[in-house]
């Protein structure tokens, strides 16, 4: 073979890694509209890099990091201390990366009376202890509990902040993602659910709760007592000028602070 065609095959096979390049996201139902955005924004400016966007809930993303089936790992939560060991184990180093700040709405049916609840009677409400709506204002109608599955962050937020640990309702409905929650709750009159703040829109009705309505300045300044970051986590932090670690940091600039509003979350910068 000529110097000509060692070199021609040496410029292919550069070209063919360059187009090769992926980002495997996986995780968060509720970091998962920020991270389209971000990959739909990032595949446009650079068309060599292919990323594809997971939602199969915090845990299993913490367990496809751990397992190196993904580059990031979306999570509403942060990594537990049993995640961590078990990267270790593994030798990865989980680095986290906040994209946004999210509230957890408490939401009901539109056609439901009730506009405030507090976070004890939230908390009676999933226990099975306050089982009528008629119990906190509402009409005579038997409350429908509707849960995310215990597998998501956005679960374990609620299960800290809201049930301080306690055992829910047996007859509680468990679902797989907050746009299911919503569905749910737009279709059920009796029915009551959370979900992150971007899943908020006219068919579902968000309670204040404590008196504070779940918005982005109540969550930013940290009023509205059912809240949260939003986490993407990395193995090591990204070397610099990467496509991952441009990727991950699209939170920090003004393109994406104005994408994390238009969905419907806070942004953790302000330009």
């Amino acid at each position: 073979m000529n110097k000509i065609s060692v070199y021609a095959l040496a410029a292919l096979m550069a070209a063919a890694a360059t187009a090769q390049q992926k980002i495997v996201v996986d995780g968060s139902t509720t970091v998962g509209p920020i991270a389209k955005a971000f990959a739909e924004y990032f595949m446009a400016a650079n068309p060599d890099v292919n990323i594809t966007v997971s939602e199969s809930g915090s845990g299993n993303g913490a367990k496809s990091l751990v397992n190196q089936t993904c580059d990031v790992a979306d999570m509403s939560r942060p990594m537990k201390d049993s995640e961590f060991k078990a990267a270790a184990d593994k030798g990865i180093q989980p680095v986290a990366h906040v994209v946004a700040l999210d509230g957890l709405p408490i939401l009901v049916h539109p056609s439901n009376p009730v506009q405030e609840l507090t976070v004890e009677q939230v908390r009676k409400i999933y226990l099975g202890e306050i089982t009528n709506w008629s119990e906190v204002g509402g009409p005579d109608q038997k409350i429908v509990a509707i849960s995310r599955d215990t597998n998501s962050g956005t679960y374990e937020t609620f299960e800290e902040k809201v049930m301080d640990k306690q055992k829910i309702r047996e007859d509680c409905e468990y679902v797989g993602s907050n746009g299911a929650i919503r569905q749910r709750v737009q279709s059920t009159p009796a029915a009551i659910g959370y979900a992150g703040l971007g899943f908020v829109d006219k068919t579902v009705k968000a309670l204040k709760i404590n008196g504070i309505y779940p918005s982005a300045e109540t969550v930013q300044t940290g009023e509205y007592p059912v809240a949260r970051p939003l986490f993407m986590y990395t193995n090591g932090y990204p070397k610099l000028g990467s496509p991952l670690y441009r990727f991950v940091t699209i939170h920090l600039g003004a393109d994406g602070q104005e994408m994390v509003e238009e969905i419907g979350f806070v942004p953790v910068t302000s330009y």
